[in-house]
């Protein structure tokens, strides 16, 4: 294999190179025949750092010889592809050389780092690896008795000039092993032009420095006078000064009652104070609630405080539990007006009982309060003065009792009100926030479902409280339904006791016998309002009622176990059951 197309190591990968002869090289063995040619003067010379390079564009063209005479055998993995054999090309002639060490002005631009793009030194020539066609050329030994061992392998050299392919096989054989081919020489100092851009450049670094320093120092100093600034307004806000807010001395005036609303920051709670003269000034307030933990204590609500006192004590009163007023909590099953337990004799406060005590105020045993006769009395009077919603007024208008219009209407759980409002006023609060919270349940759409008016599905809701366990809701939901389709008798004792005002799970045949709107064993139907206020767990039960044919109950135990039945002979059974633990047995 010739070697003849070998590029001398260290050069430019994407240049071609036209084979030369080489000088004869100390290398040589002693008995090796002298190469002898006379270079010709030629200006198109390149230099290349090592070696001088001409073209002699009229004689060779190496893209032209390369292409149909000798093509190199290219190897590719896993297979090798059998060398194409070529005949010397015709018209080959030999290069001439002229050495040449000098290296000449360059005209072409320059490279950032100061080399241009033919030069020796040029940097990135020797980053990237040089691109050969001929892989492996320097482990390749050209040896005649290879060739020879080896007649068959079909490959045919090309039969160059003898002298050429001596000085060819000369120059590779001179090239010291222990030099890798990737190694960079030294690079040649860069050029005037690439040394002014880099005086530039570090000119131009030096000045972005001392501009960041400044900015640096600027902003530093900005921060400082900001926070000298809150330190000192700070200071002079929680500690006095002459700028100090407004604020009482005391002793105080007469007590106010002011709301604080969900949501309210120390900042708002501040501003209502100051509006309702508690303290003089709501920055006076606020510097005192923020160094106050127990602010955090401070619900939504109603609070009664004295007038024109220092922000300090304002603090303390405002997170008094005593403080508190208008606040009451209205348990499942409540009713209106107060009851009383037949086997304990124990009354049981009523709604209005409950409002009139947190509507008190003032010092103990000189307080002002809503009495119960007055809410009664209230709660009696106009229907959209009271907030009823128009899905019950039809039904609340037929009621025959004035007094129990509202039954059922106010919602058990915590609420908070006015006490300084009126009693209609109040009623009206508790009634349409009520109304609100059903809604919000789909009782305006569920009764489509189990046939029932909202007005209705509210007044099955106070039977299925009064009457099960949370457990048995759905079940006693399903009762209730299961008799009004087929026109049977409710007969709920709950309904009995509910009209006498007493409370008790058993009832005499006596009370069952007294006719009234409210008694299911007397009268057929729903009886005329709610018997109590439903809890909305109970108003659900009664929109979503569990599947079952169920047509009798009854409650067993103390521990409150309900048995379910459709047939009355094991209804009859279950009572023997409850009457056996004591259960039904009657106080009266």
């Amino acid at each position: 294999m010739s070697n003849h197309r070998r590029r001398p190591a260290g050069e430019r990968p994407d240049f071609e190179y036209i084979p030369r002869e080489p000088r004869r090289h100390r290398y040589l063995e002693e008995d090796d025949d002298e190469v002898g040619y006379t270079p010709t003067p030629d200006d198109d010379l390149v230099t290349t750092g090592r070696h001088a390079v001409v073209y002699d564009e009229p004689h060779f063209d190496e893209r032209d010889y390369d292409e149909r005479h000798v093509e190199e055998p290219h190897y590719e993995e896993p297979h090798l592809e059998e060398p194409q054999r070529h005949e010397p090309h015709r018209d080959y002639a030999e290069p001439r050389y002229e050495p040449r060490y000098e290296q000449p002005y360059d005209t072409e631009s320059v490279y950032e780092d100061g080399y241009g793009p033919r030069s020796y030194g040029d940097a990135r020539a020797y980053r990237e690896p040089a691109a050969d066609d001929h892989p492996h050329v320097d482990d390749y030994v050209d040896d005649s008795d290879d060739a020879q061992a080896y007649p068959e392998d079909g490959y045919d050299r090309p039969q160059a000039d003898v002298a050429f392919a001596e000085a060819e096989t000369q120059i590779i054989s001179a090239i010291p092993e222990e030099i890798p081919p990737t190694a960079i020489p030294e690079e040649i100092p860069p050029t005037r032009a690439a040394a002014r851009t880099q005086a530039r450049r570090r000119k131009q670094a030096r000045g972005r420095a001392r501009r960041g320093k400044v900015f640096g120092v600027l902003a530093a100093a900005t921060v400082l006078i900001v926070l000298v600034g809150v330190v000192f307004v700070g200071g002079k806000l929680f500690f006095g000064g002459s700028d100090a807010p407004a604020d009482y001395a005391g002793p105080g005036g007469p007590e106010v009652v002011v709301q604080v609303h969900p949501g309210d920051t120390a900042e708002e709670i501040a501003t209502t104070l100051a509006d309702r003269d508690v303290v003089a000034s709501g920055s006076a307030f606020f510097n005192a609630a923020v160094q106050s933990n127990a602010m955090n204590s401070v619900q939504p609500g109603f609070y009664s405080l004295s007038t024109q006192i220092p922000a300090d004590d304002a603090v303390q009163e405002l997170v008094d539990p005593a403080s508190r007023v208008g606040q009451m909590i209205i348990s499942e099953g409540r009713q209106l007006h107060d009851t009383t337990d037949v086997q304990t004799g124990a009354k049981k406060k009523g709604i209005y009982t409950l409002i009139s005590e947190a509507s008190c105020l003032g010092d103990a045993g000189q307080q002002k309060c809503i009495s119960y006769d007055d809410l009664n009395a209230a709660g009696a009077g106009d229907l959209t003065a009271l907030g009823v919603p128009d899905w019950a007024k039809d039904s609340v208008a037929g009621v025959p009792d004035r007094d129990r219009q509202l039954e059922g209407l106010i919602a058990a759980g915590s609420w908070d009100f006015d006490p300084t409002a009126g009693p209609a006023a109040i009623l009206q609060r508790l009634v349409s926030e009520s109304s609100a919270s059903y809604e919000k349940t789909g009782i305006l759409t569920a009764g489509n479902q189990v046939g029932l008016t909202p007005y209705k599905m509210l007044v099955a809701a106070s039977l299925v409280e009064r009457e099960a366990m949370p457990d048995d809701f759905s079940k006693v939901a399903r009762v209730i339904l299961n008799r009004l389709a087929v026109n049977q008798a409710l007969q709920f004792d709950s309904t009995v006791n509910y009209a006498l005002d007493t409370t008790e799970l058993a009832t005499t045949d006596a009370d069952r016998a007294q006719v009234t709107t409210w008694n299911t064993y007397a009268s057929p139907g729903l009886p005329a309002t709610p018997i109590s206020s439903p809890s909305i767990g109970a108003l659900q039960a009664v929109e979503q009622p569990a599947p079952g044919d169920w047509i009798y109950f009854v409650t067993v135990d103390a521990k409150g176990t309900t048995l379910f039945t459709k047939s009355y002979d094991e209804h009859l059974a279950n009572i023997d059951q409850a009457l056996n633990n004591g259960i039904l047995n009657s106080g009266r």
